[in-house]
């Protein structure tokens, strides 16, 4: 090995373990469970919602949606809001 490639290869080597041993382990805990939920079964979506603000309203539709799978197995599900301008009744 030639003297010139011992320092990048040994810098190499620190960042590699630097790296490795500063993972982050995930958490699947929420302290909000209105927005985020664990379990197989799809939570039940709530109902839609119209906001009154002003001169316009708001529809309010939220869905549940699968995000991925926690190490067990088990699902992760996300809750989606979606915000639609409507004319006030």
């Amino acid at each position: 090995m030639s003297p010139r490639r011992f320092p990048f290869l040994l810098g190499l080597a620190v960042l590699l373990a630097g790296c490795g041993s500063g993972a982050i382990a995930p958490t699947y805990t929420s302290e909000n469970p209105d927005i985020m939920r664990i379990g197989n079964e799809r939570p039940a979506d709530p109902q839609v919602t119209t906001e009154r603000l002003g001169s316009y309203c708001l529809e309010i539709t939220e869905t549940w949606s699968e995000q991925g799978a926690t190490p067990d197995g088990q699902k992760l599900w996300a809750l989606d809001t979606r915000r639609k301008v409507v004319p006030c009744n």
